[in-house]
This record gives structure tokens, C-alpha cells and sequence, in this order.
């Protein structure tokens, strides 16, 4: 069986390379993997394209754009509204030094649920009409306009989960189960962090999310505190 738990969250990422596409599971701040981000922020390298759900001002996400680690992202969320304060993303994004690409939400997840199931697209209503559709093929069908959405996979995927045994079985707890849990079919390499390590056979079969055939690493860490912005 191969050795897939990790001592720290630095040796977890420490072969993530330049360019690389990387999917980070997390919604606001439930289920984000923190300590692989700022692991990855140590690391330094630059040149990522981001998948994720949203990143903004108080986002750990941010932490990338400090030292222009991110090119690209795609999002849902990626500007939160908080006054006349801007995420240090949104200040690169209007001074045209990082690209974005917005998908709504739905049609997000689906097009990593998609990549995790090796569909290469499908229609959406969800856009039809709208800029979301624009330079994308839209069809009639039963007179409603559907869009193509292409699916996404990624190099990596860095992940939080509740527990893991050490196949890399996951359970998660409560909404941390979010985007984790496609993400967690559609990279090639997924790295997880979690709050708890136990042995193979001590999790109840039931309470499995993410089939541990999916998981590459884990690495146990501790929890760290949400932060806040007004």
C-alpha cells in the first residue's frame, strides 16, 4: 500500500511546479485547505492558474497575489464587496496583471464534477443571453438557449476534510464538503489536509465521502482561525 500520509503541509506541495493548474477546494471560509495555501505561499512559485470558488478580500486565497503567484483564476466570487476596500487580487485584476474568468456557481462546480468524470462538456441554461455566453457555442433545444461549458481538471487539487485514514478515505464535516468533494475526482494530483489521521478500517464505511482511491497525500494540521474583515 503506498505511504500517502505526509509529516507537513510544506512537504505536501514541495513538487507543485511553475504553471501549474491547481483547483483549491473551500466556500468563503468553510473547507478551506489553509495550511496547504500558505504552504504554497512559502514555496513561492508563480505562474498558477487558480480554480476555486471565490477569493476576495480576508480570503486566504489572497495570500497568492502578495507575491504574484497567481495568472490566472477561475471563480464564481471573485471581488467581495467591502467598501472602498479592495482584495489584493481585485487591485492587480483592474491594473490588468492577472486574468480572470467568471463562471457562475453552478455551472462551476459542474464543470469540475464534469473533468472528475471525463465529460469534456455540456449544455447549461445558466448564462444563455447573458456575457457569460459570449464566444461560447449557444443551441436551441425545446426553445430554451443552452450554452457549451467546457470541463475543468487540474494538475493538483488542495483539499480540507475532517478525517482521513491512511488509504486517504475522507469524511468531512458539515459544509466543508463543498467544492472539496469534485475537486477531489478532477486533478491528477490531490493533496489533502485534514483535522484527524486514524487507521485503516476506523472509519464507518457510511460516513466516507471521498473514496480514498481519489487521494494522493494527507497531511494532518491543525485548525486555524477564521479571519474576519468588516
Amino acid at each position: 500500500m503506498p505511504a500517502k500520509v505526509v509529516a507537513t503541509a510544506d512537504e505536501a506541495v514541495a513538487d507543485i511546479p511553475e504553471g501549474a493548474t491547481i483547483m483549491f477546494g473551500g466556500s468563503v471560509s468553510a473547507g478551506t485547505p489553509t495550511n496547504l495555501i500558505r504552504a504554497l505561499v512559502r514555496r513561492g512559485v508563480r505562474g498558477i492558474t487558480g480554480i476555486a470558488n471565490n477569493i476576495g478580500l480576508g480570503d486566504e486565497l489572497d495570500t497568492l497575489n502578495e507575491g504574484r503567484q497567481l495568472a490566472k483564476f477561475i471563480a464564481s466570487f471573485a471581488i467581495r464587496a467591502a467598501g472602498s476596500r479592495r482584495s489584493r487580487f481585485e487591485e492587480l485584476y483592474r491594473e490588468g496583471k492577472v486574468e480572470l474568468e467568471l463562471s457562475p456557481q453552478g455551472t462551476l462546480v459542474e464543470r469540475i464534477r464534469a473533468g472528475g468524470a471525463g465529460i469534456a462538456a455540456f449544455y447549461t441554461p445558466t448564462g444563455g443571453g447573458t456575457p457569460v455566453a459570449e464566444g461560447k457555442e449557444v443551441r436551441e433545444i425545446d426553445g430554451r438557449r443552452f450554452v457549451l461549458e467546457t470541463a475543468l481538471t487540474a494538475d493538483f487539487a488542495l483539499l480540507k476534510a475532517h478525517q482521513a485514514d491512511t488509504f486517504g478515505n475522507l469524511t468531512y464535516r458539515g459544509s466543508g464538503r463543498n467544492f472539496n468533494v469534485p475537486m477531489a475526482t478532477a486533478a491528477r494530483v490531490v493533496i489533502v489536509e485534514v483535522d484527524e489521521v486514524v487507521e485503516l478500517g476506523a472509519l464507518e464505511p457510511d460516513a466516507v465521502v471521498t473514496p480514498g482511491v481519489y487521494v494522493d497525500r494527507i497531511v494532518r494540521c491543525d485548525t486555524v482561525p477564521v479571519r474576519w474583515f468588516p
